[in-house]
């Protein structure tokens, strides 16, 4: 019951410091659309267009401070329009921008949410306490005795109902804010999809660099040294057997041939420790043989379940696997948890890999589990990463791919 009559502060400010923005908002939404339409067929029309839509993009982010403030809805501001040369490209641009026009949309569906909002706000509790004390009101204005009737019955059960009604209505408007906010004040489709590519090639760009520095440091700091050591030994080999002495040290040769063989043993031990993170041979049975030789060593008990008919792409096969991955390392080591399960499957052209954990949960993108990362792998891939991990658990990750690029 304390949860349903509980209303943030925020949702009461939005309603009250909102009517007016909205109106000013909506207003200006409806003048621009009625004199633009009167002014197209004259020469005053699209200039008056273009500074009405640059106007819009103003009160867009006045409108995203307001939602990010009070109803505490990040909305991601869109990119800065291009300024080309000229004054007549200026204005092309402006009025092919699909951010202001989304916004001029957004001004004229505020203003009903506006009134609305204020109305559950303010007007509807002020009319609960009349109806609440109506049989008072009447006693107080009407001379002369009363008796109860029902009205006077009606009027104080309706208003305590309509009363507790009112946190409800200003949660469900506050929310029809916030998605509208995030639907029509945020970059376009297109616009956001750009910046996700552009983030995804620099974290891919970022991460490979890394890993082929980290490569080229093994590479020098291990498998060079020991093929240094190894052609150190077989030249003291080859010492030994082009010695002028008629009977050669068959002990010593014996004892250089067998360094030689375990440094040579080293070697390609070392080789294949450092090609398996760049395409690990497991993969070569596909997903159905890698993932559960990747619960199999994860050291929290975890259970299997795989649904995969066919077989996604080779880049999707890799990211999901080091999305499993890493998601499993994050169990044995942030979680807390006692068991864990991974179920992978394909339906309607996506591939699906959830892992679930019943540890203390609050995973988060940012918080040092690299699933910020990973969010940025998978998207290079056209894929999305779905974080739910309420405080106490249980947590569950799903990485969301097509299964064909």
């Amino acid at each position: 019951m304390r949860r349903r009559l509980a209303v943030r502060g925020g949702d009461w400010a939005f309603a009250l410091v909102g009517l007016p923005v909205a109106v000013a908002g909506g207003v200006y939404a409806l003048a621009v659309l009625y004199a633009g339409t009167l002014l197209s067929l004259t020469v005053l029309g699209l200039p008056f267009l273009v500074a009405a839509l640059r106007g819009a993009r103003g009160l867009g982010a006045l409108h995203r401070r307001l939602v990010g403030r009070l109803l505490d809805e990040h909305v991601e501001a869109p990119a800065a329009l291009p300024r080309p040369a000229g004054l007549v490209a200026r204005g092309r641009v402006v009025l092919a921008d699909p951010v202001a026009w989304r916004t001029l949309l957004y001004l004229v569906l505020r203003l009903p949410l506006g009134v609305l909002g204020f109305a559950a706000a303010v007007v509807l509790p002020l009319g609960c306490g009349w109806l609440i004390g109506f049989p008072l009101w009447r006693r107080a204005l009407e001379a002369g005795p009363h008796a109860v009737d029902r009205l006077d019955v009606v009027c104080v059960p309706l208003g305590l109902v309509l009363l507790a009604a009112v946190p409800g209505a200003v949660r469900a408007l506050s929310a029809a804010n916030r998605g509208l906010a995030r639907l029509l004040l945020g970059p376009a489709r297109t616009q956001r999809r750009v910046r996700e590519l552009e983030t995804a090639r620099a974290t891919l760009l970022a991460e490979n660099t890394d890993r082929l520095r980290r490569l080229e440091r093994d590479l020098h700091d291990g498998t060079q040294a020991r093929l240094v050591a190894l052609a150190i030994t077989l030249s003291l080999a080859d010492d030994a057997l082009a010695a002028p002495v008629p009977d050669p040290d068959l002990g010593r040769l014996r004892a250089l041939v067998d360094r030689a063989r375990g440094q040579t043993d080293e070697t390609i031990a070392e080789l294949r420790r450092l090609t398996r993170g760049i395409n690990p041979p497991v993969l070569d049975g596909g997903l159905a043989e890698a993932l559960p030789a990747l619960t199999a060593a994860c050291p929290v008990p975890a259970a299997v379940r795989l649904d995969l008919p066919e077989r996604p792409d080779p880049a999707v096969e890799r990211a999901l696997y080091f999305c499993a991955a890493e998601l499993l390392t994050n169990v044995a080591k942030h979680s807390g948890a006692r068991a864990a399960e991974l179920t992978a499957s394909t339906s309607g052209g996506r591939v699906r890999l959830t892992v679930r954990a019943d540890g203390r949960g609050g995973a988060a993108a940012g918080t040092g589990t690299g699933l910020s990362g990973l969010a940025g792998r998978l998207a290079a891939v056209d894929g999305v990463l779905r974080i739910d991990s309420p405080p106490g658990g249980p947590t569950v990750i799903t990485a969301d791919l097509p299964v064909r690029l």
